[in-house]
C-alpha cells in the first residue's frame, strides 16, 4: 500500500473529544483525537481496557456523538447532521462483533439475509447474494445450520458475511477474535485480509491483542487514557516503539529483550559483559562480531529473537562478551556503531 494519503480519508477525526457525564461525575473517554484512516488500508487500534477503544469505534458509526470535534466518513460528516443522513452513511459501514450477535432463531443464511431484507432487496437477489457470501467465507455447506450448531469460528464467519451483505466500503471489527482460540483467530484474520485484498474494503480492527495487530494491520494507533500516544506503520511500532504503553504491548508478543530480573539471572549464569543489541535489515552485527573474534573476544548469544514483519526483519539479541577488557570495550563500541542501539548492564564487571 502506498504511503501517500488519498485525497479523501475513509475515516477522519478532527479534534474529537468525548466526555460522559452522570450527575456530578465527568469522565473523558477521548481527548482531542486527530486521526486519518486511509481508503483501502487495514488500520489497527490497540489499548488496554478503559483506553477509549470502544468509544472510538462507536463514534465512527455514530452510536455515540462527540462532545466536540467532527467525525467524517469518506469526507462526509457523520456528526452534526440529520438522522436520515446518519442512516445513509451507516450503509457504508459493516460491523463485526466480539460475541457474534447472531439471531439464534435464524439459520446462517437467514442471518446473512436479514440486513438485505431491511434494505428492501428483492427475494431472488437476496438469495443470490447470500449464496455468494457463504461461498466467500467458506461456509457454503452451513447455509441451513443454526448458530447453536456452529463453532465459534463459523459463527464469526457468518457475522463477517452478514457485515458484508450490503457491500460496505468500511468494516469495523471490534475485538472480533477475542472469543476465539489461536487457530481460529488465524483463520478469521486471514479472511479479513482476503476481504481487504479482494474487495478493497477498508478495515478498522479494534483490539487489545498485539498479535492481531502484527498479523493484519498496515498501521496502528495506540490509545492510552483517551489519547493517541503513538501512531505509525506496524513495523515501526514493533521495531522501535516510542510510548511506554506501546513498549508494554510489544513485549507481550516479542519477548526478545530481557527485563531487569532476567538480566540478573543471565549475569549469574554467564561470565563476561552482557549487551543487548537491536538489529534490523540495515543494522546487522555480523561484521562487528567478526572484528570482536579477531580481537580475541568470545561471544555467546544468551537471549533474544528476530522477527519478520511487512517483509522487513527486526529483533534484539543479548550477547555475553568475554575477553581482554580493552578488546571487550572495542567490541561493544563496534556493536553500538553498527546497530540501532546498545543497552549495557551497568553492574556487570568486564572480564
Amino acid at each position: 500500500m502506498s504511503d501517500k494519503p488519498t485525497e479523501v480519508a475513509a475515516v477522519e477525526f478532527r479534534s474529537v473529544s468525548k466526555v460522559f457525564e452522570s450527575g456530578k461525575q465527568r469522565h473523558t473517554a477521548l481527548s482531542d483525537i486527530d486521526l486519518r484512516i486511509e481508503q483501502g488500508e487495514i488500520f489497527g487500534v490497540i489499548g488496554y481496557s478503559g483506553a477509549g477503544k470502544s468509544t472510538l469505534v462507536r463514534l465512527i458509526n455514530a452510536l455515540e456523538k462527540p462532545t466536540s470535534g467532527t467525525v467524517l466518513i469518506s469526507g462526509d460528516p457523520i456528526t452534526g447532521v440529520p438522522e436520515s443522513r446518519v442512516r445513509h452513511l451507516r450503509r457504508e459501514i459493516g460491523m463485526v462483533f466480539q460475541q457474534f450477535n447472531l439471531f439464534r432463531s435464524r439459520t446462517a443464511a437467514g442471518n446473512i439475509e436479514y440486513p438485505l431484507k431491511v434494505a428492501g432487496w428483492p427475494r431472488a437477489e437476496r438469495k443470490a447474494r447470500v449464496a455468494e457470501l457463504l461461498e466467500f467465507v467458506g461456509l457454503s455447506g452451513k447455509a441451513r445450520s443454526y448458530p447453536d450448531q456452529l463453532s465459534g469460528g463459523q459463527k464469526q464467519r457468518v457475522g463477517i458475511a452478514r457485515a458484508l451483505a450490503t457491500s460496505p466500503k468500511l468494516l469495523l471489527a471490534d475485538e472480533s477474535t477475542s472469543a476465539l482460540d489461536p487457530e481460529t483467530t488465524g483463520e478469521v484474520l486471514r479472511l479479513l485480509k482476503k476481504i481487504n485484498r479482494e474487495l478493497g474494503v477498508t478495515i478498522v480492527v479494534i483490539t487489545h491483542e498485539m498479535d492481531v495487530i502484527r498479523a493484519i494491520a498496515d498501521r496502528v494507533a495506540v490509545l492510552a487514557e483517551g489519547r493517541i500516544v503513538e501512531l505509525a506503520n506496524t513495523f515501526d511500532v514493533f521495531a522501535a516503539p516510542q510510548a511506554a504503553s506501546t513498549r508494554s504491548f510489544v513485549e507481550t508478543v516479542l519477548h526478545n529483550r530481557p527485563d531487569a530480573e532476567e538480566l540478573k539471572r543471565l549475569g549469574e549464569r554467564h561470565t563476561g559483559r552482557l549487551v543487548t543489541v537491536d538489529i534490523d535489515d540495515e543494522h546487522r552485527i555480523g561484521e562487528a562480531l567478526a572484528i570482536a573474534a579477531r580481537a580475541g573476544v568470545g561471544f555467546e548469544i544468551v537471549y533474544g529473537g528476530v522477527s519478520t514483519l511487512q517483509d522487513k526483519t527486526f529483533g534484539s539479541i543479548t550477547l555475553a562478551l568475554d575477553g581482554p577488557e580493552q578488546a571487550v570495550e572495542q567490541a561493544a563500541d563496534a556493536l553500538a556503531r553498527r546497530a540501532v542501539g546498545i543497552q549495557d548492564e551497568p553492574e556487570r564487571s568486564i572480564a
